[in-house]
């Protein structure tokens, strides 16, 4: 005697329900979770921009001036070898490389800078990459 096999399986309605409940959840989670990834990418840039703030103060402390907007952030990993030489370049005063900004942009960095003509000047262009901008596109500014 041959037995009949039974199938098992979902009906059509069944998937459908399904299918409207996860869609229905995701609209409702969706909104919160994006919301704050954009302020997450906001406080990691403004961290990066402390602890590079911390090993710029350093290079100072050792070498009585920042590096020079033309040496960059690249001066804290390796000595600079453009003038003005440093006096007493102690580093690497970075442990790993000079990070990009959470947007995957480099940081800009202006020595002297703009705002600060006695220092420098550290800032990512935020989401959209570009200068100014409000909300989600705004600078994260080194002095503010």
């Amino acid at each position: 005697m041959e037995r009949q096999k039974e199938r098992r399986g979902f009906t059509l309605i069944e998937i459908m329900v399904v299918i409207l409940v996860l869609g229905t959840l995701a609209a409702l989670v969706a909104p919160n979770v994006f919301s704050h990834v954009s302020s997450a990418k906001e406080a990691a840039a403004a961290s990066q921009i402390e602890l590079l703030g911390a090993a710029l103060d350093a290079y100072r402390l050792d070498n009585d001036a920042y590096p020079t907007g033309q040496q960059g952030l690249e001066a804290l990993r390796r000595e600079p070898l453009s003038d003005p030489q440093p006096r007493n370049w102690r580093g690497p005063y970075l442990r790993k490389e000079v990070p990009l900004d959470p947007w995957g942009r480099a940081y800009v960095y202006r020595s002297p800078g703009v705002a600060n003509p006695w220092g420098y000047d550290l800032l990512s262009f935020g989401r959209d990459g570009v200068e100014g901008g409000e909300d989600e596109d705004a600078d994260i500014k080194s002095w503010e």
